[in-house]
């Protein structure tokens, strides 16, 4: 019972030779990509990799995640295996692990038929869950149910191996079959019952044909891993080794000067990472099955973002290399390959797909890239931006109203300009705060109660200028890059070290965007300073508040998920109404958006289903009397919402509002 050599050895190099080459054709791809660093702090990225990769955190979050993990922890282990059976083909006789110390050979060889079961078994699963509950549509695919059977036929070709080589054992030594067999179990028990089974006189035969599957099998595994989708095998431990350490909530800068490119509108203007990216999804569907706009039938789909930036390397890659431009365009209607203007202004940048992806594919900042490229270089948009960024670039707001108008909001209150000598907070109030009238009822109450507390703040007037958040995800960086410069010298100059701040938007483009350019600032969400300064005891409750009623929160995604800040406003909830708010049943990292994020606020929606509909939906499954926010988009989109459903008795009140009622009505 043994290989041959002769055809073997031949074999095995023409596979390697087809593993080689299809990964180089594929990884060299990578150099055209722009320059990132990626390879700062290897202790921490080290500890990411064991964790995601080896311990497959986010793998394991999903129910069916297990059957992954199982399948994965199965091949390393097998990896042994497999290493002696092609050692084995080419040395037979010589290479077993059989000759390893007894000590050590027992538990390997019963991991070994354990863990061929398990991956059996998970396989099993998987194909059946392909064929009758997919993850998504498009995942019955034929190269799906081929790489599951591959690995099914490797598993019984093994049990069939390792069954013939005791049975035969068996035979040659005389050994009684019932007590050979009792003893075999507790080495391998699936082999060893299988041995038992076998006919003597076919184990030759049953032999060199499960070797010869073995091999056919494992061969074409080699061949085929790095040409399809399944080289994330190879590619998925680096990425979790080279993800972004902090929050992928901001983009990086631009230089404006003549002769650059702005965003990316060929496939080598994304970096060598983003490449990488594309390489590694395993289209799981995981980050489509929580893309708001996906879920409402928006045409953007995070998978096939990242499958069609894959699809337009592979297909470009040699005419780049060469120095010529890409035949098949990047952005645009040329089917698989090239990605919909539609799809690129549908995100609403909320994060969910990259707080899904268990591998680390940063799929919002490849289309804020896009959409720069849109926006710079074409001056191609959606109609309805054009106001928004001449007005922003005019006058500093989405609305275009005069800067004097700032201050309206307190015209009735004791508002004191912030002056560094004597003022702690500057209380950046933002576009929404100064000038929507429904969020002018939050910035009141947040002054009001900023002034019961007794602590020093003040405001900027006239002087303060819409932070950018919105044109910068929407493509416009050229004008964020302004005003956040401006932003930046009124800062300094004014001697600004804390913020607070009512809006996410503002919260996290002053926290992490302004870093870009040297202001460090201190900056803290409105819900934060309010569930501190009621545990500080500077904000005494004597009474909670029952106007609210039943409550129920909302996360905003750029408070949640971009900075994960979950706690605050559910402690700023419960201490005034003595209750911890409900729970939606998509909340905290999983939250469903609103709608407005990523500039979509001054955007209609014009095809599928209006997100913010699908949320209000959700929050009235809890029959609230009060939705809670602690954003004034989503403040507006719930409000909006609840008018369309006729829920004319719900109530939405930022958690500020809350406060106020319980502490100074």
């Amino acid at each position: 019972m043994t290989p041959s050599p002769s055809l073997f050895a031949p074999l095995l190099l023409a596979s390697l030779a087809i593993f080689a080459w299809g990964c180089w054709k594929r990884l060299s791809l990578l150099s055209l990509g722009r320059p990132e660093e990626r390879f700062n702090n290897i202790g921490t990225r080290i500890g990411e990799m064991l964790r995601y990769a080896f311990g497959q955190k986010r793998v394991i979050a999903k129910p069916f995640g297990f059957n992954h993990f199982i399948i994965f922890w199965s091949f390393l282990i097998l990896m042994v295996a497999n290493t002696e059976f092609i050692l084995n083909g080419l040395f037979p006789h010589t290479i077993k692990l059989i000759r390893l110390p007894f000590e050590l050979y027992v538990p390997l060889a019963f991991m070994i038929d354990i863990a061929s079961l398990l991956a059996l078994t998970a396989v099993t699963i998987a194909a059946v869950r392909r064929l009758f509950a997919p993850p998504y549509p498009e995942a019955r695919t034929p190269e799906a149910f081929f790489i599951l059977g591959l690995i099914a036929t490797l598993m019984l070709a093994s049990f069939g191996l390792n069954a013939t080589e005791l049975a035969d054992y068996m035979l040659k030594s005389g050994a009684d079959p019932i007590s050979f067999i009792a003893a075999a179990r507790k080495i391998m028990p699936i082999s060893a019952t299988i041995a038992g089974l076998l006919p003597p006189l076919q184990l030759e035969t049953i032999h060199v044909t499960a070797w010869w599957a073995h091999a056919v099998a494992l061969l074409a595994f080699i061949c085929y891993l790095p040409n399809s989708k399944h080289m994330h095998i190879l590619t998925a431990i680096p990425n979790c080794f080279l993800h972004r350490l902090e929050k992928p909530n901001t983009q990086p800068r631009e230089d404006f000067t003549v002769g650059n490119t702005f965003g990316v509108g060929q496939v080598d203007s994304y970096s060598w990472k983003d490449l990488l990216d594309s390489f590694t999804c395993t289209e799981c569907g995981r980050c489509q099955n929580v893309c708001p706009a996906s879920i409402t039938g928006k045409p953007l789909n995070p998978r096939a973002v990242i499958h069609d930036i894959k699809v337009n390397l592979l297909e470009n890659g040699a005419e780049l290399k060469n120095g010529k431009h890409s035949h098949k365009p990047l952005i645009g209607d040329g089917g698989e390959g090239s990605v919909s203007e539609e799809s690129i202004w549908s995100c609403t940048t909320c994060g969910a797909c990259m707080e899904a992806c268990p591998v680390f594919i940063e799929h919002m900042p490849k289309i804020i890239q896009l959409r720069r490229h849109l926006v710079e270089t074409e001056a191609k948009f959606p109609e309805e931006l054009l106001n928004l960024f001449e007005n922003m670039e005019g006058r500093s707001n989405p609305w275009g109203i005069a800067p004097s108008e700032r201050t309206k909001w307190c015209s009735q209150l004791d508002v004191k300009p912030f002056d560094s000598e004597t003022t702690e907070y500057l209380f950046y109030v933002g576009c929404a705060g100064s000038f929507d009238s429904r969020n002018k009822h939050v910035s009141v109450a947040m002054a009001q109660l900023l002034d019961k507390s007794g602590i020093t703040w003040g405001i900027l007037g006239k002087d303060e200028k819409c932070c950018g958040d919105s044109v910068r995800r929407l493509g416009n960086e050229y004008v964020f890059d302004k005003m956040a410069k401006e932003n930046v010298a009124t800062f300094i100059e004014r001697g600004v070290k804390k913020v607070v701040t009512q809006c996410p938007h503002c919260f996290t483009t002053l926290k992490n965007d302004y870093r870009q350019y040297g202001l460090e600032l201190e900056v803290i969400h409105h819900s934060e300073l309010l569930r501190n300064l009621v545990e500080d005891g500077r904000l005494v409750l004597d009474k909670t508040t029952q106007e609210m009623g039943t409550t129920v929160f909302h996360d905003s995604c750029y408070l949640g998920r971009h900075n994960d800040v979950y706690a605050a406003p559910r402690a700023v909830i419960e201490a005034a109404t003595g209750q911890a708010p409900l729970e939606m049943e998509r909340n905290t990292n999983n939250a469903f958006c609103c709608g407005a994020g990523g500039g979509r606020m001054w955007m209609e929606e014009h095809v599928g289903e209006r997100i913010n509909l699908t949320r209000v939906n959700e929050a009235m499954e809890q029959s609230p009397d009060t939705i809670c926010v602690a954003c004034p988009y989503c403040m507006t989109m719930f409000e909006d919402g609840l008018k369309d459903v006729k829920a004319d008795n719900v109530k939405v009140r930022d958690v500020a509002e809350v406060m106020a009622e319980a502490l100074l009505r």
